[in-house]
């Protein structure tokens, strides 16, 4: 296995920037500095660190989390506030979350130590659908998902939804929209409906790819079944399905 896949698929960083590590100097592989990209590494029989740190490959974890509003999606925050891996057991402090959701948001979170697969699914080109469920504080214009669909010029570039409708009335006091996108910019569905001047009561994420939220309680995880896990791999090493649904 080439090298700067193993330190991604061991969740040590992206391809890329794990290709930055081993040209700085900072893996070893049996006690030898290895900065040669393109380098092979056996993982069955060769000691790989980086930095001093073992790096080793485990059994490929998913697990889908319903993270409830007011959970961070970090490790740790220097203001005490709560993170979603307050929501998991220790065992899967090693895990890392395919993406984020806002501070204030709510719904399907992903983690997983496949690093290669999850860096795969969050760049652009793959274009993977996110799809929420968004309550606005009403009523409403009829017209809105078209026009989130026809695109909204935010400070960093046009946003469109790739789908955009209206799940319940929008003439009444709590209306809902149902949104997919394709790209992950920070608070962007926000962004866009504030832009609208539509005030947002709760947003939900309720699918990712081919992985969907379904019944899964606030707070609460579960492991990704087998077939949940090959979709995602098969994502991964798609080319760009380009407006495609997932």
């Amino acid at each position: 296995m080439r090298l700067q896949k193993f330190l991604s698929r061991a969740g040590v960083a992206s391809r890329r920037r794990s290709e930055e590590i081993i040209a700085a100097g900072r893996v070893r592989v049996d006690g030898e500095v290895v900065a040669e990209l393109g380098s092979s590494v056996d993982p069955e029989t060769q000691r790989v660190e980086v930095d001093g740190r073992v790096v080793r490959l485990s059994p490929p974890r998913w697990i889908a989390l319903h993270k409830p509003p007011a959970f961070l999606c970090t490790r740790s925050d220097p203001e005490g506030r709560a993170t979603v891996y307050d929501l998991l057991p220790g065992s899967d402090a090693d895990l890392f979350h395919v993406g984020r959701l806002d501070y204030l948001s709510e719904g399907l979170l992903l983690l997983t130590n496949e690093g290669d697969v999850a860096h795969a699914l969050l760049h652009p080109s793959h274009e993977i659908v996110r799809r929420y469920r968004v309550g606005i504080v009403g009523p409403a214009a009829g017209d809105v998902p078209a026009r989130l669909v026809a695109g909204i010029p935010l400070e960093d570039g046009p946003a469109h939804a790739v789908e955009a409708a209206w799940a319940t009335d929008p003439g009444g006091t709590s209306p809902e929209l149902a949104v997919a996108l394709t790209e992950g910019r920070n608070r962007e569905i926000r962004r866009m409906l504030a832009a609208l001047d539509l005030k947002i009561r709760w947003l939900r994420r309720v699918a990712f790819g081919p992985i969907s939220l379904g019944d899964l309680p606030r707070g609460a995880s579960r492991e990704l079944a087998p077939e949940e896990i090959e979709a995602l791999r098969r994502r991964a090493s798609a080319g760009s399905p380009r407006r495609r649904p997932s």
